[in-house]
């Protein structure tokens, strides 16, 4: 169960999605906005993270009466990945996957397609795209694996295992046909075919499997 603390000296800001806190030093003065900036662009970047399956707020927090610390603990067992950020360098990142980082990033929405499939709880697949300049942390659970894909170098994956990727890389849905089930309500099954060059972060234990494996011990309704 990582824990990401971030030290600020007194007058430095990082970001975060609204509601990820998880502790902080007194010295530390938090405001939540519905944008990176102010007014009707601040508003549209918020609609586009929730596009993206994201929080229509962020949260900025800022060291202001001294040198500070503010901490964000993983939902599950996994990874927090630190990653750089440049013009043109950008990457993509599953939906619950941004965690924090400096005021230079931009999330917005990636991608999205919607599935029949129940497997995915109604969500499809949604991808948040990170662009700017800075720092970026990203959570992913359960085991990671990396990948440095090659140029034309593909790999077919499971939707639910895509972590993080550059945006270098290309990708699109495939449907393999004849392995529709009840889980999958006669969509087909879905694979993200991931073509390089560039790196690629893929996660064991996506949320959405999780649930599903822990469901039918549960307690359900009437019994």
């Amino acid at each position: 169960m990582p824990v990401l603390e971030i030290f600020l000296e007194r007058g430095e800001e990082i970001i975060s999605a609204h509601g990820e806190l998880s502790w902080m030093t007194p010295t530390m003065a938090m405001q939540t906005k519905s944008g990176l900036g102010g007014g009707a662009k601040g508003l549209l970047s918020g609609l586009k993270r929730v596009m993206g399956g994201g929080s229509l707020f962020v949260t900025h927090y800022m060291a202001s009466t001294g040198p500070g610390m503010v901490a964000f603990a993983s939902k599950v067992p996994g990874h927090i990945r630190e990653v750089h950020i440049t013009p043109g360098n950008g990457y993509m990142v599953h939906r619950h996957g941004w965690l924090a980082g400096t005021p230079g990033i931009t999330p917005t929405i990636g991608f999205q397609q919607s599935f029949r499939a129940g497997l995915f709880g109604g969500d499809g697949f949604i991808l948040q795209r990170l662009d700017g300049e800075g720092t970026a942390w990203i959570e992913l659970s359960g085991e990671t694996i990396e990948y440095d894909l090659q140029a034309g170098e593909t790999i077919l994956v499971h939707p639910g295992h895509v972590g993080l990727f550059q945006e270098t890389i290309s990708f699109n849905i495939t449907q393999i046909q004849g392995l529709s089930n009840v889980f999958f309500g006669g969509d087909g099954y879905h694979l993200v075919a991931l073509t390089g060059p560039g790196k690629l972060y893929l996660q064991s234990m996506p949320l959405p499997l999780l649930a599903h494996s822990i469901y039918p011990y549960l307690p359900q309704q009437g019994n």
